[in-house]
């Protein structure tokens, strides 16, 4: 069975439950999730309105950056969906989740699922914040 159970960018709120069961695995010693959240804050100035969009690639690229971590770590499973389009601060813009033999593999994976994700996946973050300024973040920031 292949490692890489969920893979997914999404205009639907994102399902943490639905990340965790699919990484269910009695193999796994360790299982991680994280999940990032829109916050009320960024740069010590107030957030108002988010949206993420992402480039038609993105689901082809976060799969090669799961690939990759499958080939890196010796994961038993993994999955990773984030969200495109407005998102209400709270709600879940990306949830991955790793098992693995041990906790530590699991979260050595996690971080770098997480962290290549964001690096390497052509999703770009649109924000406003409260004094009418905006920002873009994108892959690679």
């Amino acid at each position: 069975m292949d490692v890489i159970r969920l893979l997914g960018i999404r205009d639907t709120p994102l399902s943490v439950d639905e990340v965790l069961a699919a990484v269910g695995d009695h193999a796994a010693g360790g299982t991680t999730l994280f999940v990032g959240t829109v916050r009320e804050q960024d740069h010590g100035k107030p957030v108002t309105r988010l949206s993420y969009s992402a480039h038609p690639s993105a689901e082809a690229e976060l799969r090669r950056v799961a690939e990759k971590i499958a080939a890196d770590f010796p994961v038993t499973a993994l999955a990773a969906v984030h969200r495109v389009g407005d998102l209400e601060l709270g709600e879940a813009a990306v949830v991955v989740a790793v098992a693995a033999p041990h906790r530590d593999e699991a979260f050595k994976a996690s971080r770098r699922l997480i962290d290549d994700l964001k690096a390497q996946v052509p999703i770009w973050k649109h924000q406003v914040f409260a004094d009418g300024e905006t920002e873009w973040v994108g892959a690679g920031e």
